[in-house]
């Protein structure tokens, strides 16, 4: 499975060493604001093999993004279907990084390039991708209109495995190939 690269960006399989660094993110309140409670070592460990068998599966999935110029590891950005118990189909992009990362443009680097995967003849070769974040997540919003997605009001809905609050509303954003600059 090729690595995904942009100008500053690798976008690759896991490694060990990512275990700790994603961990920590696991625990940040910060980085956590948008996606629940807080996971443990051994959930964030659980997850990270997860993403790591379904990129040796299917050769798309979640990779891990690191810095060019460092290898410095800072999050994941990536493709994953839509759960099956959603009112709709398709498959997801996402992201998330460290809080050391936000405000640089890495989010929008990765989500591009892993959208440009999807669409590839090489890569899955999708007709449309979706992305899902809470109706709050104004920042992943403002990263999923930077792509040219455009958001689908008629496919909000509430996660009901989330308690009553902010997080139980979510919005959803698209891109279909055609429309892909």
């Amino acid at each position: 499975m090729p690595d995904l690269r942009t100008e500053r960006l690798v976008l690759r399989s896991w490694r060990p060493s990512d275990r700790a660094p994603w961990a920590a993110m696991n625990a940040d309140p910060e980085v956590r604001e948008h996606l629940g409670d807080l996971l443990t070592r051994e959930q964030s460990d659980a997850c990270a093999a997860d993403f790591q068998a379904c990129l040796d599966e299917r050769g798309w999935g979640w990779w891990a993004v690191e810095v060019t110029g460092t290898g410095e590891f800072i999050g994941f950005a990536g493709l994953d279907p839509v759960e099956d118990d959603m009112a709709f189909g398709g498959v997801e992009a996402g992201w998330r990084l460290a809080r050391s990362a936000w405000g640089h443009g890495y989010a929008t680097e990765a989500a591009r390039a892993v959208v440009a995967h999807a669409f590839d003849e090489k890569g899955p070769g999708l007709e449309e991708v979706l992305a899902i974040t809470t109706a709050t997540n104004l920042r992943s919003q403002a990263v999923m209109q930077r792509l040219g997605m455009t958001y689908d009001p008629d496919k909000d809905f509430d996660d009901l495995t989330v308690p009553e609050g902010p997080l139980r509303r979510n919005v959803v954003y698209g891109i279909r190939a055609d429309a892909w600059i």
